[in-house]
């Protein structure tokens, strides 16, 4: 496995274009003064020893430098041990609604990007409970398997967009059913399905998904998100429209998230502006009985930063010791094939 253990040093590569756009302004002001002397081929013959692409491949070089001396930092490392572990803690499967609804702004910025960032604060505190998460809009699938990587599960939840499932509607019922058999055989008593949708179930019955997830001992939590009074769809640089132009407003549906959540002795909660629910949820959850589950970590990385950061010294080392004007002796040879050029 590979990882690296320091990521946000990499916010030091925005000093790239900082220092690229100081050294192109230090160049043009060097020709302007050198200008002022004269004609270029009269100053040829003053500076013979002048090479600007020496100075520019002195600066490429310290970019070089940087960017070592920047990943190094970061401390790239590679899992050298893999160790079996007994962990104990809950499945849980996020069905996340990803149809174009979900893109109404009466949530700040929409409601699927509250919902992404609410699930993302809550991968921040968990610890040895199991997430997966499947997405849905007019038919479902799994975009992550249940896993204990919690970095990864924030990757993909990330990437949650509308643009996953061409087929649009909200097929509530194929979400629970998809999740219902992806949960792992040692995890009997201790799984949950999460639901966050606004509740507008065109496709399928979620009523029987959701007896059917009961009868597997998995409690439903259902997250409403969305307003009763509805909000419209902002997508592409505009507001959805029907086929007589009138604007497409979604509302939420709270009766149909409160009946799959109540069917399978979960609870429903109504997102609001000051909290989206999640948090509440895992404390109901938290009273679930946990399981013992089998999972492989790394518990042993090699540090591979020591080569990078060599890389980087040997780069400032040549950089110091490359001259910015040419070499008598070596100019002979025109070894990297130089041109004149002031």
């Amino acid at each position: 496995m590979f990882r690296f253990a320091s990521p946000d040093m990499f916010y030091l590569l925005l000093l790239l274009p900082a220092m690229a756009g100081i050294f192109m302004l230090s160049m043009r002001a060097r020709r302007r003064r050198l200008e002022k002397f004269g004609q270029r081929d009269t100053l040829k013959g003053l500076i013979p020893d002048a090479s600007p692409v020496r100075i520019r491949n002195k600066f490429i070089l310290l970019l070089l430098a940087v960017v070592f001396s920047v990943i190094g930092l970061a401390r790239p490392q590679f899992g050298s041990k893999l160790r079996e572990k007994t962990a104990e803690g809950i499945e849980i499967i996020f069905a996340v609604d990803v149809s174009n609804s979900m893109l109404a702004q009466d949530f700040e910025p929409n409601r699927l990007e509250r919902t992404k960032f609410a699930i993302n604060r809550l991968l921040e505190t968990i610890e040895e409970d199991r997430i997966g998460l499947v997405v849905f809009a007019g038919n479902a699938f799994m975009q992550l398997p249940l896993t204990n990587d919690y970095v990864a599960a924030r990757n993909f939840v990330r990437q949650i967009s509308t643009n996953m499932v061409s087929r649009q509607g909200t097929a509530i019922g194929a979400a629970i059913e998809l999740a219902t058999h992806s949960f792992s055989s040692q995890s009997e008593g201790s799984r949950v399905i999460i639901l966050i949708s606004d509740g507008e179930n065109h496709e399928d019955d979620a009523m029987a998904a959701a007896a059917e997830a009961a009868a597997r001992g998995i409690r439903i939590y259902a997250i409403g998100i969305g307003t009763p009074e509805g909000a419209p769809i902002y997508m592409n640089g505009d507001y959805l429209r029907d086929n007589e132009g009138q604007m497409v407003i979604t509302k939420l549906n709270e009766a149909m998230l409160r009946d799959i959540a109540l069917s399978t002795g979960g609870s429903y909660i109504l997102a609001t502006s000051r909290s989206v629910g999640i948090n509440e949820i895992v404390e109901k959850i938290n009273e679930t009985e946990k399981s013992e589950f089998n999972v492989q970590v790394f518990d042993e990385y090699d540090e591979k930063y020591p080569w990078f950061i060599g890389t980087a010294m040997v780069l400032l080392l040549v950089n110091s010791l490359m001259l910015s004007r040419k070499n008598r002796i070596l100019s002979r040879f025109n070894i990297f094939r130089e041109k004149d050029v002031l």
